[in-house]
């Protein structure tokens, strides 16, 4: 007989996957806790989450939300994916949900960019989902000598600028350039435009 919680397999009675993942984010917020020397209070004013709320969910009484959780990962200074994920049943597919707001890099009146790669590996290489604001503009400084970036428009028209050369681009474009010179994307139409980037790194 199944219940709510639980799952029969082969005469034995097993955890579901939601409920492995509960047991595992209680354990390790509270050790996490521990080897920082923090009180419920302490993570609660880290956080913005209440010590009610952080008692619940250490003793697996309550399911957080994700802008919750994302709060508490925030404050020991980790990944929503390290905090949640069970390295006993961790998947060989990694996967970056729509709505993952901790995949956020940077979001103001210019731009807002979403990180489509792993935060939390040492990598040479990047892969950003850019939206460009009407009007925005996404400058950079140069970066190591020998990166480039790879640009592929999705919506819109914006100009590319690497050092002193630029081109214009249109939905479908795509181009490569220089990263290691100061560079810029730049909104050119009168919508918010969208690019998919890949910086790698030599």
């Amino acid at each position: 007989m199944k219940t709510k919680r639980q799952t029969k397999v082969d005469s034995k009675v097993t955890a579901t996957p939601a409920e492995a993942v509960g047991d595992h984010l209680c354990q390790r917020i509270r050790q996490l806790r521990a080897d920082r020397g923090w009180s419920l209070d302490g993570l609660s004013k880290a956080s913005g989450v209440s010590r009610s709320m952080l008692s619940q969910i250490e003793r697996n009484q309550a399911n957080p939300t994700l802008a919750v959780t994302f709060r508490i990962a925030q404050a020991f200074g980790i990944s929503l994916g390290d905090l949640v994920e069970a390295p006993a049943a961790a998947s060989a597919i990694s996967v970056i949900r729509a709505d993952d707001r901790g995949q956020v890099f940077r979001s103001d009146k210019d731009v807002l960019i979403r990180t489509l790669s792993p935060l939390n590996l040492e990598k040479d290489v990047e892969f950003y989902e850019v939206q460009l604001h009407i009007q925005g503009a996404l400058r950079s400084a140069a970066h190591f000598e020998g990166t480039r970036e790879f640009l592929t428009v999705q919506k819109g028209q914006v100009r590319v600028e690497s050092g002193g050369d630029a081109d214009e681009l249109d939905k479908g474009d795509s181009a490569t350039y220089r990263a290691d010179v100061p560079h810029a994307i730049v909104n050119l139409g009168k919508t918010e435009a969208m690019v998919f980037l890949v910086v790698i790194y030599r």
